[in-house]
């Protein structure tokens, strides 16, 4: 890969603590490329996929960018709609994702990472070097944290999860598991580890041990 960083896939089920974990890297000076901020940028507007999704779905441009409920009512139990959809923004994605990654070896980055929520569910294990997956490794402790959120019901969840693939199967295909089951000082501790580790693969030592 000549001088191309580590590029490392962080992904998990929802209520796991991905989003957190991913935190725990930025706060580290690892630089994180969040594919959901990406997409909605992309249906904000003056992205670009604000004319090809608006032409697939009718109706679901309001004042100039994609809504998403009413993309929603478009896709939502229909899996020809959302195929059609996923086609339109997985490859506009993509490119962000190359520029992403292209910035970061400009700026002789060792590792980089790309926060997937559904990385193995979309096959983009195949873009990463390496998959880390954030788990509690309890299923009564993940149902918890999400029904917590505002506005969230356990039909919503169940739907949710219906979508993505187990979070033990997860854990199995990954090649590291970072735990939110434990205190935040141990989640700190692997993700630190973790970083040290890979950028040693880039044969530059990562300067991480500060507050861990």
């Amino acid at each position: 890969m000549g001088g191309d960083p580590f590029v490392l896939g962080l992904t998990g089920s929802i209520g796991m603590g991905k989003s957190a974990v991913a935190e725990l890297f930025r706060k580290i000076e690892v630089p994180v490329m969040d594919s959901d901020q990406v997409v909605h940028d992309l249906y904000a507007r003056g992205g670009a996929a604000v004319g090809p999704v608006g032409e697939a779905f009718p109706g679901v441009i309001i004042d100039e960018a994609i809504s998403r409920p009413e993309l929603g009512k478009c896709v939502l139990n229909n899996d020809a709609n959302m195929k059609r959809l996923e086609s339109i923004v997985h490859p506009l994605v993509a490119i962000e994702r190359q520029k992403f990654v292209s910035q970061m070896a400009s700026a002789h980055k060792k590792l980089v990472v790309l926060d997937i929520p559904l990385l193995y569910e979309t096959g983009s294990e195949t873009v990463v070097d390496a998959v880390a997956v954030v788990s509690t490794g309890d299923a009564d402790v993940q149902r918890q944290r999400v029904l917590a959120r505002p506005g969230m019901t356990a039909e919503k969840y169940e739907a949710i999860l219906a979508r993505q693939i187990p979070d033990e199967e997860k854990r199995r295909r990954a090649d590291y598991t970072i735990d939110t089951g434990c205190a935040l000082q141990e989640t700190e501790a692997m993700v630190a580890g973790l970083v040290q580790m890979l950028c040693a693969l880039r044969e530059e030592p990562a300067d991480v041990a500060v507050g861990f």
